[in-house]
């Protein structure tokens, strides 16, 4: 196992919710844009519970093709239950891509850094959250950031 991997599963373990409901994803959708505004990043933010959509933005200077990326990134988070990032980095470090490995048509699946997933405690990976229109290991970092964030909140308001 590469160093990658182990921080990537790393941060899965630490990054798990007491509680996740529509509000909590408003929340945590808000929270990845005002980073984002705050960083002057061109992205998409999207957060999802199951197959539904709670939380969407596209902001200034992204695309539909950014809808397409945080779409095939979730689909990764839904099929293997871990980070789009993780995923892709577990077949690096094989020395395999993604695209050639994992038989996926790779127009419906990415294992690029930047979409998460929304484990919750005693229950498992309920949704994701996911970023698009940065390099893959910014995308990664700022929904981890995000996320570290909104546990700390969270944890004070008394999950």
């Amino acid at each position: 196992m590469t160093d990658e991997v182990a921080r990537l599963e790393a941060d899965e373990q630490r990054l798990v919710l007491e509680r996740f409901d529509h509000d909590d994803a408003r929340e945590l959708g808000t929270l990845l844009v005002g980073l984002a505004r705050s960083r002057g990043a061109a992205v998409t933010v999207t957060v999802r519970r199951g197959a539904q959509r709670l939380f969407h933005c596209a902001l200034p200077g992204t695309s539909a093709d950014n809808d397409a990326w945080v779409d095939r990134k979730c689909r990764v988070v839904e099929r293997y239950a871990e980070s789009s990032y993780l995923v892709g980095a577990r077949f690096r470090a094989k020395g395999r891509t993604f695209e050639d490995a994992s038989r996926l048509d790779p127009d419906r699946y990415a294992a690029h850094g930047g979409a998460f997933p929304l484990r919750l405690r005693g229950t498992g990976v309920v949704g994701a959250v996911a970023v698009s229109g940065l390099s893959q290991t910014e995308d990664h970092a700022l929904v981890v950031e995000a996320l570290e964030r909104f546990l700390e909140r969270q944890a004070v308001s008394g999950a």
